[in-house]
């Protein structure tokens, strides 16, 4: 288990290559709507209204005012350098919505990765705009380090492209845009227990917590200090339960 807090361009170089079975990240989306000035607001506004959700209490986070040019660029660099570290046949999977979906697959691949698919989240939130499709998903962009060898033992079978899990309460969140445990555990289990696993966008915590309550390793690192520590408790929290 470790944990690093900092720019994760530059503590990705504190891990050995060829070293992870699963990158499973959830990054600033720079998102929250269609113009540049929905882009630029606080992500406290644009992600945890105060008339709906109390998870605007916690501390606003960096690197969501991208536009998509920009964006898909910091994403790509991200990802280049997470692939060095990832073992031949591991897994990337990054968290995304609607809208930063073209430019997520688009940075995968110029990052090197095999683009596999999407999977989809059912996050069971979704607002009623009448006369509209219900955005009820986001999506998990997924790849591989290369080839990915296909196990037909009998038995053995194919993990969901589809989750369907209730987001996080605001009364229960430690971060604004925090993803359910019960999903990342679901997510993490692709990997053999024991391999380890890496978030370069770790927030509160939530996939180091995942890989203790499954048996994973975790590498873990965020930016704000803050959130950092939020982690730090809840990962070491879970480990002293164990």
């Amino acid at each position: 288990m470790k944990l690093l807090q900092g720019d994760c361009l530059e503590l990705l170089e504190n891990v050995n290559d060829g070293l992870i079975d699963m990158v499973l990240t959830d990054p600033p989306y720079s998102s929250g709507g269609l113009f540049a000035g929905d882009r630029k607001k606080r992500t406290s506004g644009k992600y945890a209204d105060n008339k709906y959700n109390g998870a605007s209490r916690f501390p606003d986070f960096s690197g969501d005012n991208m536009d998509q040019r920009s964006f898909t660029e910091f994403m790509r660099k991200v990802l280049t350098k997470c692939r060095k570290k990832t073992k031949p046949e591991g897994i990337c999977a990054v968290f995304t919505d609607w809208r930063q979906l073209p430019s997520m697959t688009d940075a995968l691949q110029e990052a090197g990765w095999g683009w596999r698919g999407i999977v989809v989240w059912n996050k069971r939130n979704a607002r009623n705009i009448p006369g509209r499709f219900r955005q009820d998903c986001e999506f998990i962009v997924w790849g591989t380090n290369g080839g990915r060898m296909v196990d037909w033992t009998p038995g053995f079978t194919a993990f969901p492209g589809y989750y369907d899990a209730s987001s996080v309460s605001a009364k229960q969140k430690h971060h604004q845009t925090e993803k359910p445990v019960e999903l990342l555990e679901r997510l993490v289990s692709i990997v053999p227990k024991g391999g380890t696993v890496m978030d370069c966008f770790m927030g509160s915590g939530s996939t180091g917590v995942a890989c203790v309550n499954t048996g994973r390793d975790f590498i873990g690192m965020e930016l704000l200090e803050q959130y950092f520590k939020i982690a730090k408790r809840r990962i070491e929290g879970e480990v002293s339960l164990k």
